[in-house]
């Protein structure tokens, strides 16, 4: 199911001014530019891919998404982009990506072992020969949801340029290393309040390293930042960088991949 601030084209319009560029951002672009083949999985709108072919990536770009409206949004920002519509673990992807990465927290909305397995072992599918995986999951320790509070409000403006305000409010106590929380969306003008309700797993590091080593894959690096510094308790993320056991690939070049001509090797 894709949550309904996903799935609805007023809300999806929304999360750029929501999510605005970050360090983040700039922490994946640089990969990006540097890797001939290039697959984000969870895309959303689409702005880290389009950011990069307007900086001059030329090699392939894919961006995958089951939200139809955040699709839309990334399909009017660079038709120059791959976009597709579904989900990693019904793509037939083998060994065509020299990078996959999964942005935004997107990693946490893998709730179950299951869904954990098989994404994982889709991801490792997709890498081409000596291919990394890069992600970030908010660390558990930091406990992010505690600020998830009606008290803190998000003020944007929608497409029409309507005021509107957005706060999060968690559901209950923690169930496992789950929390479900609904976010409110509050538009001047509008005849009601628009509720999305979604569920965020917290997957603590050692569990992390563990999933990703049944499904053939190996930490290379980790970070607690995007400024890459080392992972500790109190962290706010747990940014990892990710290659095949069987081959680790070599240190990442950060050299900008800009020529068709690489693509040809």
């Amino acid at each position: 199911m894709v949550d309904r601030s996903f799935a609805q084209l007023s809300l999806a319009s929304l999360y750029d001014a929501l999510n605005p560029w970050g360090p983040g951002d700039d922490f994946y672009l640089g990969l990006v530019m540097s890797a001939r083949s290039v697959l984000d999985v969870g895309c959303g709108t689409g702005r880290l891919l389009a950011r990069a072919r307007r900086d001059g990536h030329r090699g392939r770009l894919t961006g995958l998404d089951p939200a139809a409206a955040m699709l839309v949004q990334a399909r009017r920002r660079e038709p120059g982009v791959e976009w597709v519509l579904g989900d990693v673990r019904t793509q037939p992807w083998g060994g065509e990506f020299d990078l996959v990465v999964m942005t935004g927290h997107a990693f946490q909305v893998l709730l179950t072992e299951e869904e954990l397995r098989l994404v994982l072992g889709s991801v490792r599918a997709a890498l081409a020969d000596r291919g990394r995986f890069v992600f970030e999951t908010r660390n558990p320790a930091a406990r992010a949801w505690t600020r998830w509070t009606p008290d803190r409000v998000d003020r944007v403006s929608d497409t029409d340029g309507r005021a509107v305000r957005v706060w999060r409010e968690v559901e209950g106590p923690l169930v496992g290393d789950r929390v479900t929380f609904e976010e409110t969306f509050e538009g001047e003008g509008w005849d009601f309040r628009r509720l999305s309700r979604s569920t965020l797993r917290f997957t603590p590091p050692d569990t992390l390293s563990r999933r990703l080593r049944e499904a053939g894959l190996g930490v290379l690096e980790q970070f607690g930042d995007w400024d890459r510094k080392p992972l500790t308790l109190r962290s706010p993320e747990i940014i990892t960088v990710a290659g095949s056991v069987h081959r680790p690939p070599p240190a990442f070049d950060q050299t900008p991949f800009t020529g068709m001509d690489q693509c040809l090797d």
